[in-house]
């Protein structure tokens, strides 16, 4: 019994394992390159590890820069590459602060809502030969993730849909990188804006990396 009630009063993030959302969560993550499964289990611990409620893109960020040397490459140069990241690292103890208790969400998630279940177009971004959503739009119903910020998600479907279209069926770090700079209301631009980056700029830079191709 005291066991029960201490779990009941527990301050630990509302991150459930067993969820209606977990096969959606788990195939969405599975089209992810392995490095980039490794930065998302980055921002996992890191919101467990500072008692935040959800990821958000500004973890999502944070995983990247420390982990993703493409990503990092992305910024021009070091000096702006420590410049987020010490930033970043401020989220515990100052700006952070005042996120706690609320829901990112920039509008960049496109769902439509049909007697109140939400419809999700990303199945096309992972499989494109799936159930169609109501409309005719490609989709497939997809609950609600804990654990997860709307505009996370949007980072991760947005980054499946770039990948699908130069060809590839996994999305890297990069992908995320540019969901990110395109989506300019969510926490990780902010943070981006704040470390004096021209997120502009920074998409700018991340497509002339793509048109360019890989180095020979």
């Amino acid at each position: 019994m005291p066991d029960e009630v201490e779990d009941v009063r527990s301050p630990a993030p509302w991150l459930p394992r067993q969820h209606p959302a977990a096969p959606v969560r788990a195939d969405l993550e599975a089209a992810l390159t392995v490095e980039l499964a490794s930065v998302v289990a980055g921002a996992r611990r890191r919101v467990l590890r500072d008692g935040d409620r959800q990821i958000d893109t500004a973890h999502l960020l944070h995983s990247l820069m420390e982990q993703d040397p493409g990503v990092r490459a992305a910024f021009g140069s070091p000096a702006h590459v420590a410049r987020v990241l010490g930033y970043l690292v401020q989220r515990s103890i100052g700006y952070g602060l005042a996120w706690r208790g609320s829901v990112e969400d920039s509008g960049a998630l496109p769902v439509v809502r049909e007697g109140g279940a939400p419809w999700l177009p990303w199945r096309d971004a992972v499989a494109p030969d799936t159930a169609q959503a109501p409309g005719g739009q490609a989709g497939a119903a997809l609950p609600d993730l804990p654990g997860w910020s709307p505009s996370a998600v949007a980072a991760l479907v947005g980054a499946l849909a770039r990948a699908r279209k130069r060809g590839d069926t996994r999305a890297e770090g990069i992908d995320v990188l540019a969901r990110i700079a395109a989506d300019r209301d969510c926490r990780a631009a902010e943070v981006l804006r704040r470390a004096g980056i021209d997120v502009s700029l920074l998409a700018a830079r991340i497509a002339e990396q793509v048109s360019a191709g890989p180095a020979a």
